[in-house]
This record gives structure tokens, sequence and C-alpha cells, in this order.
């Protein structure tokens, strides 16, 4: 057991599942992440579990403390998604939200690159359930475009793990060094990580997900991807960079943004630059502080996308647009949201406080002063629309007739247990610190990080309150970089799919046409010949003109007679005999 892979418990679940009555199902779904905790516990580290398969070895569980920091918060998480949909009955979602959980510790704890990329597809495919659930025909065409682009990424990356094996020999997944197969592996991680402008199918996707699978969608994939690019590109240089235009990207749009899911949607990708920028530093701090604000992600994200999804759940409404004055209706769902907002915003006492802030001094502590005051910028940018705008025009804004139906208890309990997780966090770092790679040493609460802080956030909200009146929400659509591949989609369709479809229509004509052919000359041999000789004979000879042929088809109308038959086969016969007599066989 001290190396069995938690992904196992995770897909039994999901293969049991919808064999159990549908109210039994919520119950039995909250045990097998359970299970899957109490066996992290007991993961020795440094222990792995190897399996014989053909001529390579595959490791199938690979224990280190970087795994284990990833597991415990996916699996916490998984739990908590639990909760949150406690009231679904349907069991598509709660299957395939077990098997992309359960994927998502297969990449976690895979020691090869070959079992990294089972595990790899298997989440892709999933996941794309979750949005395909919700059964509208915006989610049918998002989740065809993520399943699209993440079939893309991952065929890049499986040909950057096999021209790898190529040069290499080794499967192993370890550090990459600056070689072809290593970029292509990179693409491949940073297709799910959402690095612009491969970014374009996450703000697509997560606000057409369901309710409850915006949640786990919100947790896993970016994440999984983060985990990727910490194993196996730390230090990597042009990730620093890569990170902050994401931090700064995500914040643009997300202030742009009227939709409420796509605007948090849109700041994921901001937050997961965070994390990349560390990977891109390399530093044992910045690893941590990579590790850390992952960890701490999961938790408030989630918990904003289960405020987001309350909303949606109660009034069937998301844009900024169409609520407002909820506060009255949902007090305890506001309660929740701010907790997540003062997490991401980097409020002390709260998650975002310490793992924000690790970043950003791990990029001091490497003298990269501009790389940090860019991410300061966008921390700015985060209280503005996630802390301010949108809990204003979504709670307080003009009321409009909503009636408002209720909110599920497992939704209130849900968010309640990960507001006291993210406060925790804040309150007592030392529950974070002891789950990273890396020992830390490291103190948030200093008199001058707590000043800079408050200042920032002090500005940020006198800032909006001065513009309150032109940061509202705007049914307009924004335009982002998906634009370029997405315009020309229907040229693209027309020449890709319907003109090819065409000649193929036309290649099926022509041969049902041989084939007819060919059949009437099988059936009648003698047919067309004598025909031929009675057109031949009318034209050149002055031979009676030929009848027309009755429109029915008579297969004896020219058919040889038996015997004609019968005596070729014997002469045949004859011949083949005297020939075998004469060889002396």
């Amino acid at each position: 057991m001290s190396s069995f892979p938690p992904a196992v418990i995770f897909i039994i679940g999901a293969l049991l599942l919808p064999l159990l009555h549908k109210r039994i199902r919520p119950v039995a779904y909250l045990v097998f992440p359970v299970l899957a905790f109490i066996l992290l516990i007991y993961l020795e580290t440094g222990t792995s579990l190897s399996v014989p398969f053909l001529n390579y070895e595959l490791v199938l569980c690979r224990v280190d403390r970087l795994s284990l920091c990833f597991g415990y918060v996916f699996v916490i998480l998984a739990f908590l998604g639990g909760i949150y949909g406690f009231h679904l009955k349907d069991t598509l979602q709660q299957v395939t939200a077990l098997l992309y959980a359960g994927s998502s510790l297969g990449v976690i704890f895979a020691g090869d690159l070959f079992t990294l990329f089972i595990f790899w597809e298997i989440m892709t495919i999933s996941s794309v359930f979750l949005i395909w659930t919700r059964r509208t025909p915006k989610s049918g065409k998002a989740a065809m475009r993520y399943l699209m682009f993440h079939l893309f990424g991952g065929s890049v990356l499986m040909a950057g793990i096999l021209l790898h094996y190529n040069s290499t020999g080794l499967i192993l997944f370890s550090h990459f060094e600056g070689s072809l197969a290593s970029y292509l592996i990179l693409f491949g991680f940073a297709v799910n990580a959402a690095i612009p402008p491969l970014h374009g199918w996450l703000p697509d996707a997560y606000p057409e997900g369901t309710v409850t699978g915006s949640v786990f969608l919100s947790a896993f994939t970016t994440k999984v991807a983060v985990y990727a690019l910490i194993r196996g590109f730390g230090g990597f240089e042009i990730l620093i960079w890569a990170g902050v235009i994401m931090a700064l990207y995500g914040v643009v749009f997300a202030v742009l943004e009227n939709d409420i899911r796509r605007l948090l949607a849109y700041h994921i990708i901001s937050q997961v630059g965070y994390m990349v920028a560390a990977v891109g530093i390399g530093t044992t701090m910045a690893i941590n502080g990579a590790a850390a604000h992952a960890f701490a992600h999961i938790l408030y994200k989630s918990l904003l996308f289960m405020g987001a999804g309350a909303v949606l759940y109660t009034t069937g409404r998301s844009k900024l647009t169409e609520v407002g004055g909820l506060a009255r209706a949902m007090p305890l769902i506001l309660a929740f949201y701010m907790v997540g907002a003062f997490s991401i915003s980097g409020f002390p006492f709260f998650s975002g406080f310490v793992s924000k802030s690790m970043v950003i001094y791990s990029a001091e502590l490497n003298h990269m002063g501009l790389a940090a005051l860019l991410l300061n910028v966008a921390s700015v940018g985060t209280f503005l629309h996630t802390g301010l705008k949108l809990p204003y025009f979504t709670w307080f804004g003009p009321e409009r007739d909503l009636n408002p139906a209720p909110v599920p208890k497992g939704m209130y309990i849900a968010m309640g247990l990960t507001a006291g997780l993210c406060f925790a966090i804040g309150v007592y770092p030392a529950l974070l610190y002891n789950l990273l790679p890396f020992t830390v040493d490291y103190h948030p609460y200093t008199p001058t990080h707590l000043i800079e802080t408050m200042q920032l956030l002090i500005f940020t909200g006198l800032g909006f309150w001065l513009l309150i009146g032109k940061l509202g929400g705007e049914a307009t659509v924004t335009l982002d970089t998906d634009w370029v591949y997405r315009r020309p989609s229907r040229l693209a369709y027309k020449l890709f799919v319907v003109s090819v479809g065409r000649i193929f229509d036309y290649i099926e004509i022509l041969m049902l046409y041989i084939t007819r052919f060919i059949t009437t000359i099988s059936d009648n041999p003698a047919g067309p010949p004598v025909r031929l000789k009675k057109i031949i004979g009318y034209h050149i000879f002055g031979d009676r003109q030929p009848t027309h042929e009755p429109s029915y088809y008579n297969p004896h109308r020219y058919r040889l007679p038996l015997g004609v038959m019968i005596l070729a086969v014997i002469l045949l016969f004859v011949i083949v005999m005297a020939w075998v007599i004469g060889q002396g066989i």
C-alpha cells in the first residue's frame, strides 16, 4: 500500500457508481475521495510502483513531496465538489467528475511519460463531458472546441514524447533539456496551462460547463499543467515572462468581461501566470511559491466558482447586466464568495496573501524587479474585478425581478468548508508550508509586506468607487485571440469538410456505376458484344435495325447455351490432362 496509485480508487469509483441507485450515488461518491485521502496519508515519500509493459518499465506511482502536495489538494477538492453537487442525480456528471479527478491524480503520480500521457488523455475526455452535460447548444459547441484544442495539444505532447524516447531511449518523467522534443512537450503542457495565445479554450468552455462541472474544471486541468511544468521545466527562463504576460492578460480581459463565470475563467489565466512565472524562476523559493499558489488557488478559485454557480443555479442567469440585488436573498453565499475574493486578492489572513507573496518575493530575491512590479500590478486588477466589480454588481447592483430559487444545502456546506480552509491557511501558513516540496523559510506577516498590501488594496478600492459608473458590465462580446481561428472556421469547414465530402460523394456515384457495369457483364458476358455486333451491322452493313431492349433485366437474353459451357469445360479438362501426361507428372 506504500506506493498504491490513488488514481485507481477514483477509477474504481467511476466504474461502480452507475451500478448504484440514484439516491445512494451522492453518498457513495464521497467515499472514494475519503479513501484516497487516507491512502495519501500512508504513502511513503521516495517509494514508487513500477510494472513491466512490453519493453518498458512504467512507473505508475512515484511518491515525493511535490506529488503529495498536489495530491492532497486534488483529493480535498474532489470531496468538496462532491458535497457541492450532492443534489445531483445526473449519473454521467458524477461518473465523469470522478474519472476527471482520478486521471488528474494519475498524471500527478506518474513517473514515466507514457503513463502520464495515458492519464493526460483520459483527463481530456472525461472533462469534456462536464461541459457537454449542461446540454445546451452553446455548451455543445464549446465542448467540441475544447476537445479539438486539447486533442491537438495531446498530439504535440505525444510527438515530443516519442522524439524524446527516440533520441534518449528514456521514458522517465524528469527535468528536460532544451531539445526539440523538450519544446514539443513544453507546448503540450502550455496548452493545458492556457498560456496565451493557447488559452482560448478556457474562457470559451468553462462558463458553459454545468454548475458543478465548472467547479471541477477550475481546479484540475491548469494545475495539472503547472505540476508538469514544475517537474519538467523548472528554471526555463522563457516561462518567467510568459507567466507575467498571463498575469496581466487575464486581468485585462476579466475587467472587460460581463459574464460572471467567464470573468472568473479569464482570471484563472492570470493566477496561473504567477505559477508559471515562478516555475521559470526555478529557485527553491520559487518552486515552493508555485506549488503553494496552486494549492491555494484550487481552493479559492473553486469557492468563487461555487458562488457564481449558486447564482446561476438559483436565477438561471450569469451576466452582470442581468443580475443584481441578490444580497438579501443570498447573504451566506455572498459571505462565502467574499472569503474567496479576499483570498485571491491577497488580503491579510487569507490564503492568497501567503501564496501570492511567495511568488513575488522569489522574483525580488533574484533581482527581477520588473517582473515583481508587474505581478503586483496584476494584483491590483484582481481585487478590482473579482473582489469589487463582480460582487458589487451581482449582489448590490440594481435590483431585478429574479425570484431566486432555494440554494441546496450541499452548496452551503461545501462553500463553508472551502472558505474555512482559505481562512485557516491565511491565519496559520504552516498548514501549507508543511506540504510544500522544500523546507520553507518565509514569513509573510512583516510590517513592510502588510503596509504595501493594504496600500494597494485601499487605493484600488478608492479607484473602483470613483469609476464605478464605468466599470459595470456591458452586453458586448470581447474579441480575443481565438478570433484568429474561429473567424475563418466557416471557410475552413466548407473547404476541408463540405468540399471533401462532395468529392467522396462523386467518387461513390462513379463506383456505383462501375459496379453496376461489372455486375451486368458478369451476369451476361455475351450480351454487350452481341448488342455491339448488331449496332455495327446496322450502321456499316445495312442490317435490320436492332430492336429496343426491354427496360426490365433478362439475364437469359444473350446467355450462352448450357451445352456450350459444358463443352468448354470438357475441352479445358482435356487440355490440362494432356499437359500433365506430357510432363510425366
